[in-house]
């Protein structure tokens, strides 16, 4: 294993949900340098290369994408830009600087027809503008000729900073007394500070290449809901709603395709880290202790 201390870490997407808990978790022998719009708007390619050549990092830590996956689909130039043509942006200048690329990507590069948790190998074919913009990005790193990059793959990601899933669940039952969420498709919600703890984790060993990491085990978005709900009524959450209802994918329809099944398999992320993956129910346990404390509390470290 090799250490990082003192390494000098680049953080695109600071004031994101993920990024604003990996800034909260970092490790103290990592010099973190967070950077946001207002530093160096990711949109101009050609003004990115010269400003990360100035800070010489020895990591580049890309948090930064076009998330709203619904509205990739009416904005895909947007998209290709953020999730495609910056990651290769992003190869090429840690290639010319030496630095180290890290780099966040989605179950969604995958067409959901599978039945048991992807493998880092599995065929992908995405079924939406996000998906396909996510796994060009992906490809112009691995085709940029940069060897030192690890592309940590994800789901279901929600946390405490930034609009997701529970954020919104949360909030409609406080302001409806039914909901109807999808039951038929499946995957780990994944709370940003488990996957914040992966990524230095990861960061702590020589490891190169593909990985996934979501939390363990699986539900559907209804059932999620359910242990959203649950969880805020245990937390004295003041909530009207009354009944929460499960519904096919059919009777929610959206202008972005969702893969029904979007499992992860950690089995290499567990080889290479000998980290435990929290389960998501622990994972949403903290969750909601970061929202009782307002104090981001991580799950389980690794064990390096």
């Amino acid at each position: 294993m090799s250490g990082a201390e003192g390494k000098k870490l680049v953080l695109l997407g600071s004031q994101g949900m993920l990024g604003q808990m990996v800034l909260t978790l970092a490790p103290s022998n990592y010099n973190i340098v967070p950077l946001d719009r207002s530093q160096l708007n990711l949109a101009r390619l050609d003004e990115i290369a010269p400003f990360l050549k100035s800070l010489s990092p020895d990591i580049i830590l890309n948090c930064a994408a076009y998330t709203a996956v619904d509205r990739c689909e009416e904005a895909e130039e947007d998209a290709f830009l953020l999730n495609a043509q910056l990651p290769g942006t992003l190869a090429a200048v840690a290639k010319s600087i030496g630095a180290r690329l890290v780099h966040i990507s989605t179950d969604y590069v995958f067409d959901g027809k599978g039945t048991v948790p992807y493998c880092e190998e599995d065929p992908v074919g995405p079924l939406s503008v996000y998906g396909r913009s996510k796994l060009e990005g992906e490809q112009q790193i691995e085709n940029s000729g940069l060897d030192d990059w690890l592309i940590i793959r994800t789901s279901w990601l929600y946390g405490p900073c930034g609009k997701n899933f529970a954020d919104t669940i949360l909030k409609l039952a406080k302001e409806r007394t039914a909901l109807s969420v999808v039951d038929d498709q499946v995957g780990s919600p994944t709370f940003t500070g488990d996957l914040a703890d992966a990524i230095f984790c990861l960061l702590e060993t020589d490891a190169k290449g593909m990985f996934h990491f979501s939390s363990d085990g699986s539900c559907s978005w209804y059932g999620f809901a359910c242990a959203l709900i649950e969880g805020e009524k245990c937390a004295g959450g003041d909530l009207t709603i009354e009944s929460i209802q499960p519904i096919d994918t059919g009777g929610y329809p959206l202008p972005a395709t969702r893969p029904a099944y979007s499992v992860l398999s950690k089995e290499r992320y567990q080889e290479v880290t000998g980290a435990v993956v929290p389960h998501w129910r622990d994972g949403l346990a903290r969750f909601f202790e970061c929202r009782k404390n307002e104090n981001l509390n991580s799950g389980e470290k690794c064990s390096q």
